[in-house]
């Protein structure tokens, strides 16, 4: 069943909309990660190539009207949860509402999809983002260890579905 988005962002007077990636997409969401994260955290080609071709993976596009990619997220469905692999939100499209669609839009995916909970990794320092999750109602419910560049520790959040 294709996925219904909603209507769309404004990023600083740009409309976006969301749709579902075409591996014509690659190159710019690599790119995207590597702007979002740094070395080491961001995902190598591969790693993102493998993560979008997993069995039961979705990847949710935010594209701007000149067709410039200002954000995706990439979700993982496992047998009664889904995992965020990554969200990734082009600076200039930040603090616009994006990222709260991007994960509206990937937690109704996974309501249909029958996952009864969400959850993702954040790294314990990333502030911002952790406060982010905990608006969208995600709870901190394990710390893991030297996650990130085997130095760095995550929090692990989740949020059930109803």
């Amino acid at each position: 069943m294709p996925a219904r988005f909603p209507r769309g962002a404004r990023s600083k007077g740009q409309r976006l909309r969301l749709r579902d990636y075409s591996p014509s997409d690659f190159n710019a969401l690599f790119e995207l990660d590597q702007q979002c994260f740094v070395e080491g955290i961001a995902y190598s080609r591969a790693e993102l190539r493998r993560y979008i071709d997993r069995k039961g993976a979705f990847v949710i596009v935010a594209e701007g009207a000149a067709g410039k990619i200002a954000g995706f997220l990439v979700g993982l469905h496992h047998r009664d949860y889904g995992w965020i692999v990554t969200i990734d939100v082009r600076d200039s499209a930040r603090r616009t509402g994006l990222g709260t669609q991007l994960m509206a839009a990937a937690e109704k995916r996974f309501r249909g999809l029958k996952a009864g909970a969400v959850i993702l990794e954040v790294a314990v320092n990333n502030i911002p983002a952790v406060n982010f999750y905990k608006r969208l109602g995600y709870s901190v419910i394990r710390t893991i260890p030297r996650y990130y560049l085997d130095s760095l520790d995550a929090f692990q959040m989740a949020k059930l579905l109803d």
